[in-house]
């Protein structure tokens, strides 16, 4: 049986199971938060598909590698007239990470020259930038996707946050050592530079989560402790962040989602509403992202995808980066989010070899 074929069995039991079990709060339609045994039955339904397709990304090791072939392969490609890119592709967009090291390795001992650099050399726009980032390790190209939100004239909060608030705090330390490692720089310092004030100390505070457990056990004393201390934070004539900025960066996503449930019911209005109301600018941003990636990050991420196809840099951005962890989630959250396959999203606004690698990432068409 084949991959894509796999794949897309895979992923149409997924939708059914997912399609069937989820559904939004009847009281509040605009909620962004889902019932939590709903929650719960996603997630019980992810993990039970990952245990049968072996992971919830769409790149797998490639059976049979041998990275000496592959290195071979690519170095005639990138010697023919013009450059072979459709080989180029084919080759790295269906190898998962490991293998492409190996792959990087095997082609500096062949050619005595850097695999990357060669690719800079034949690609050029998008797709250079594609075929770059997956050559980098998860860390590496996290720590660059980081760098480019905020060097140059003025800072790309949105993608920051989206970066940030989409990361596990363990993902998060590797790639502020990897920006260290590739910038000379470090990471925290550049966002002290390029923020300011508040949206500052929020930026920091999700950079250095904690890795954090979902307890078994509900502790309904602090949800009601945080219910009220995000609701007394907005409710003076001085609104005060850093209840929301504690709150939100120092608790698992299960408590969250009973905590600003909870508050969406004191206040009558969803928490979106209460964080436009109450708070302005960056900050505003930073808290509409971080709530609306709390209830499901694959979810947040397929609405940006929805909102921004468009756009290159960040599309392959987000397949690059969840490809072998969590696309298949994403994929079945962007069907459901608008009735159409990301997949054949991607068919119709993407051409050549960009669209050949973005359809390689994401693998297989949803039924």
């Amino acid at each position: 049986m084949s991959e894509c074929f796999k794949c897309t069995i895979a992923i149409s039991h997924l939708s059914r199971c997912s399609h069937t079990r989820l559904s939004w709060k009847s009281t509040k339609t605009s909620s962004n938060f889902r019932d939590l045994s709903c929650q719960a039955d996603t997630k019980r339904c992810y993990q039970s598909h990952a245990m049968w397709w072996g992971t919830l990304g769409t790149v797998r090791p490639f059976p049979n590698f041998n990275s000496e072939k592959d290195a071979r392969d690519i170095q005639t490609a990138l010697e023919s007239k013009d450059s072979d890119v459709n080989t180029l592709v084919r080759i790295l967009t269906n190898r998962n990470n490991v293998q492409r090291q190996s792959i990087a390795e095997s082609y500096r001992n062949l050619t005595q020259k850097e695999l990357c650099l060669a690719l800079k050399k034949a690609l050029s726009g998008g797709l250079e930038q594609l075929m770059l980032g997956l050559m980098m390790t998860p860390s590496q190209f996290d720590a660059h996707r980081l760098r480019q939100t905020i060097e140059g004239i003025g800072t790309d909060e949105e993608s920051l946050l989206a970066v940030l608030c989409t990361k596990s705090p363990q993902q998060l330390k590797d790639a502020t050592i990897a920006y260290k490692q590739e910038f000379g720089r470090y990471l925290e310092n550049d966002l002290i530079s390029e923020t300011s004030k508040d949206f500052t100390k929020l930026v920091l505070a999700i950079l250095k989560k904690e890795e954090l457990n979902s307890k078994e056990m509900v502790d309904y004393q602090l949800i009601d402790q945080d219910v009220n201390a995000l609701n007394d934070a907005v409710n003076g004539k001085k609104k005060d962040p850093a209840p929301w900025i504690q709150v939100l960066t120092t608790r698992d996503s299960n408590h969250l989602n009973r905590v600003l449930s909870r508050l969406e019911d004191l206040r009558g209005e969803t928490v979106d509403k209460t964080v436009q109301s109450h708070f302005s600018g960056d900050l505003r941003l930073g808290f509409r992202t971080l709530v609306g990636s709390i209830p499901s990050i694959p979810l947040f991420l397929a609405q940006r995808l929805h909102s921004n196809i468009k756009k290159g840099s960040l599309v392959h951005g987000i397949l690059i980066s969840h490809s072998e962890e969590d696309l298949l989630c994403v994929r079945i959250e962007y069907r459901r989010l608008t009735n159409t396959s990301l997949y054949s999203t991607l068919q119709k606004e993407y051409k050549g070899e960009m669209q050949q690698a973005l359809l390689a990432l994401c693998r297989s068409e949803d039924l």
